[in-house]
């Protein structure tokens, strides 16, 4: 956290395969770990009327900034398993088999100019371009798969 630093970061909620399912924004000078509640309560759990079940997240793999104890707890909770490098224990290369998913994710997402740098002053508008560069993404991996 940098307590003077301008600008914004971006939130994302991936699925095992990339597709951005969730996006947010917040301050940069805002911890990560603040910004997981609200995505994973944001995220919506599908349901299977044939089988009556619902569908959630699973896993969670997230990197260092997101070990924080009540965080851990409150996933306990709602039955996600956390796969989080602890801080001093775990070195960061671990998590690499399974974060570069998410690293390739925001690479796409930053791939479009717009959300490059950040040209927009009102976070509302820089949210809607990130969930605009989200719907591309998931419309050119369904196009790549059904052609």
């Amino acid at each position: 956290m940098d307590r003077g630093k301008p600008g914004s970061k971006m939130h994302v909620l991936s699925d095992a395969n990339g597709l951005p399912l969730l996006v947010g924004v917040s301050a940069a000078n805002t911890h990560d770990s603040e910004a997981l509640k609200p995505m994973i309560t944001g995220h919506q759990t599908r349901h299977d009327p044939h089988r009556g079940r619902y569908f959630k997240p699973q896993r969670l793999h997230a990197d260092k900034a997101y070990d924080v104890p009540h965080l851990r707890k409150w996933l306990r909770g709602k039955r996600i398993g956390v796969r989080i490098a602890r801080k001093g224990i775990e070195s960061s290369e671990r998590l690499g088999r399974r974060r570069w998913v998410i690293e390739r994710t925001m690479s796409w997402l930053t791939g479009y100019r717009r959300l490059n740098h950040r040209y927009e002053q009102h976070p509302r508008n820089y949210l809607a371009f990130l969930g605009l560069a989200a719907a591309l993404c998931c419309y050119k991996r369904l196009a790549r798969l059904t052609t």
